[in-house]
């Protein structure tokens, strides 16, 4: 693997609002190592979210580049980009986004459906996932039967299955208890120390006790902490 897994070059992205343009991403530079606990900190608008989902694949920039693991992300068609989001990269989202009609063991298995994995061995892993995040005797629940830190370490454990050395997790701990959300950035320094690269979107400050690099973005720009806590004290 790169020194620099992620990487961006002039990163930009510009929604229209009607005849306004709205600059989600100005002209970023960024480099995040491999086996790295990246945490980005910025208030909601700052394009945290934005960037998550042009590194995980799920959008395109307007403009700029982005390098994955040596992979020019924004040049890469559908098929192309499918085969990435698949082998590359695992997503936990605030929401969860579980299916609610599936158990917990086949919402983890399910993205193993397009990797052409065989049944059993689908159910295999989701078993060994659902063990390593503690909830072994929760595969036959619902995400409604669960609590949400629960349906979060399910969410984990669905972003791992297909072991993709690149976690993204965008608020991962905003819709949960404390004690919760202190499991979930727990899980997320385990897996760094295992080898994986985590880049987190966070509101929550507790998050950088585990971060071996920090990103403060304001208004879709990378600033130095200095600037951040000066405009958050002021927005205050």
């Amino acid at each position: 693997m790169p020194d620099n897994f992620v990487q961006t070059v002039n990163l930009r992205k510009t929604y229209n609002m009607g005849e306004t343009e709205v600059h989600a991403l100005d002209g970023l530079d960024l480099s995040i190592p491999s086996g790295s606990f990246t945490v980005i900190m910025g208030p909601s608008g700052s394009g945290k979210s934005t960037l998550l989902y042009l590194v995980g694949g799920l959008d395109w920039p307007t403009s700029g580049n982005i390098l994955v693991d040596g992979l020019e992300i924004a040049k890469m068609d559908e098929n192309a980009l499918a085969d990435y989001r698949r082998n590359k990269v695992g997503f936990i989202f605030q929401s969860f986004n579980l299916i609610a009609n599936m158990s917990a063991e086949a919402n983890v298995a399910f993205p193993l459906r397009f990797a052409g994995i065989k049944k059993k061995n689908r159910i295999d892993r989701a078993e060994a996932l659902m063990d390593k995040v503690g909830l072994k005797d929760r595969i036959g629940h619902k995400p409604t039967e669960l609590s949400g830190g629960q349906q979060q370490r399910v969410a984990v454990a669905r972003a791992l299955v297909n072991d993709p050395p690149l976690i993204l997790a965008d608020e991962p701990t905003g819709n949960l208890d404390s004690t919760s959300g202190q499991v979930i950035m727990s899980m997320l320094d385990e897996l760094c120390k295992a080898g994986k690269t985590i880049l987190v979107a966070s509101h929550d400050p507790r998050m950088l006790n585990y971060a071996t690099h920090r990103i403060y973005l304001m208004d879709g720009c990378m600033v130095d902490e200095k600037q951040y806590m000066e405009s958050i004290s002021i927005s205050s």
